[in-house]
């Protein structure tokens, strides 16, 4: 049966289907892509590194030619070797969970969706690996059952092949697995599918209906999605397709070098020259609001300073690292920082003073106090950075410590490479940030908070902290969220020492 006798999928009802059971296929029908090229890469480069992802793309021409002269088996057998052999499996799971979901979702058939999301019962048949795509279906799209490729391991690495019998999951093997599934006398109310080698598990299913190739439609909005998609990990901004991925290789051999230049001006000029600097190198500060002037360090022997003078609190959003550099580069001379967790190597290089927080309260509210008798101090209370247009919620011991506090909007652009990560080694997140072609910081300062709205004035330091947030989240057209750093790291590298819980969305609130 060829897939021209089955209609298309805008012509499916999706209303009162919520005791029906649906069957899709995932490459060209719940995504809108049929190429599963781009997630393998990211697998390669992600795990393996740029090496590996070189190897990925000089197999993919031969994967290309087994697909369309020997069969589709064939070429996928020869991705998932060039991507996955020799890796551990529990690092392609980390992957799959968190960088694989925020390009998945990114790729969501609006048509598809409409009629998957609105059944009872979801499952996905796919050749895939299922390790790869089990994560963003199940807890981003509700799947309940999820068949796909298997892939065989030895001593928790994947070895590149496949399990037998089963093989790749295409064609005729799809039946074979729904009726394993589902059993010889059930037969589900839905079927979907993109291509000829779908029909045979297709015609299983009451009804059946064919999502056209190359569709002209926008992708399903993340609001669409039965939870956001906040927190995401991995290097890569962009879906690495053929293209990309080529100079992607072909620039990190121009781009390390350059990203080294551009940390050295930051480090070893003074501070009122590094945004020059930086412009001269393609690296874009652009400065918003009215900066405060600088406070004069008290001084002991001038009895007529206040003795209870001290800096402004810059309260930051919390991009990346390097927020409290270019918040320095903004003002023209260095703003010590507070951090609460970077690498040895980030410190070392910092053209700033840092000082690290040690999660006691009473400690770091010592330190803090002291460090604002010396001078003004920059402070990120989300604690973790965030990609996506959020903010975490605002540590409120700041709060108690001033009532100097001037709020500043931090946001950048990255085209190429992401400076954050919360799997892989964290002194490189300066390195990936400056190898991006040309990154741009902008900072805009807001107004100094009012003294009736600090905690001098009897607020609470929740509310002024959550005030705030309101405040910066508002300037960037930011939601605010209740999340906090644990729920990051639980979500993305899962070692605070607890199981992976999944992310509700109603822990999403107004701002």
């Amino acid at each position: 049966m060829g897939t021209s006798t089955f209609p298309t999928v805008d012509k499916c009802n999706s209303i009162g289907r919520e005791k029906h059971t649906v069957v899709a296929d995932m490459d060209g029908t719940l995504l809108r892509g049929r190429s599963s090229f781009p997630y393998f890469a990211l697998v390669a480069f992600e795990v393996g590194g740029v090496l590996r992802l070189l190897f990925y793309i000089l197999a993919a021409p031969i994967a290309g030619l087994l697909y369309y002269f020997v069969s589709e088996s064939a070429g996928i057998q020869v991705l998932i070797f060039a991507s996955m052999a020799g890796m551990k499996l529990s690092s392609i799971d980390s992957v799959a969970r968190a960088v694989l979901p925020k390009f998945y979702s990114d790729d969501l058939h609006p048509e598809s969706w409409r009629v998957f999301s609105s059944c009872g019962r979801r499952c996905v048949l796919t050749a895939n690996p299922r390790v790869m795509v089990e994560p963003f279906l199940k807890e981003f799209l509700g799947a309940d059952m999820v068949l796909g490729t298997e892939i065989a391991t030895w001593k928790g690495r994947a070895t590149g092949l496949v399990c037998k019998p089963a093989g790749i999951l295409v064609g005729s093997k799809k039946a074979d697995a729904l009726r394993k599934a589902f059993g010889e006398e059930q037969q589900p109310e839905i079927g979907l599918g993109d291509r000829l080698t779908d029909a045979p598990f297709m015609a299983l299913c009451k009804e059946a209906y064919i999502v056209p190739p190359k569709p002209k439609v926008k992708a399903v909005t993340s609001d669409k999605l039965p939870k956001p998609i906040i927190f995401h990990d991995g290097r890569l901004v962009q879906k690495p397709t053929p293209l990309i991925a080529l100079l992607i290789i072909l620039w990190i051999p121009i781009a390390f070098p350059l990203a080294c230049l551009r940390i050295a001006a930051g480090c070893l000029l003074p501070m009122n020259l590094v945004y020059y600097a930086f412009w001269a190198l393609g690296v874009r500060v652009l400065v918003k609001g009215t900066p405060p002037p600088p406070v004069k360090k008290s001084n002991n022997n001038d009895h007529n300073q206040s003795s209870s003078s001290t800096g402004v609190l810059f309260i930051c959003s919390h991009r990346t690292l390097l927020d409290p550099i270019f918040l320095s580069t903004a003002l023209g001379r260095g703003i010590p920082a507070v951090t609460y967790s970077v690498s040895r190597l980030s410190e070392i290089i910092s053209p700033i003073k840092t000082v690290r927080l040690s999660r006691d309260r009473d400690t770091d509210a010592s330190m803090i106090k002291k460090l604002l008798q010396d001078g003004d101090l920059a402070i990120c209370p989300e604690g973790t950075t965030c990609r996506e247009p959020f903010l975490l919620r605002f540590s409120a011991l700041f709060a108690e410590l001033t009532d100097e506090l001037v709020p500043v909007a931090m946001v950048n652009r990255m085209s190429m490479f992401h400076g954050t990560t919360a799997r892989g080694w964290k002194g490189m997140d300066p390195f990936y940030f400056f190898m991006n072609p040309s990154p741009t910081y902008e900072v805009t300062f807001l107004n100094k908070l009012p003294k009736e709205l600090t905690c001098g004035s009897g607020k609470s330091s929740h509310e002024v902290a959550n005030y705030i947030q309101r405040v910066i989240a508002a300037t960037l057209s930011y939601e605010c969220t209740s999340f906090t750093r644990r729920d990051k790291y639980r979500a993305l590298a899962g070692n605070d020492g607890t199981v992976v819980e999944k992310v509700k969305a109603n822990k999403v609130m107004g701002c």
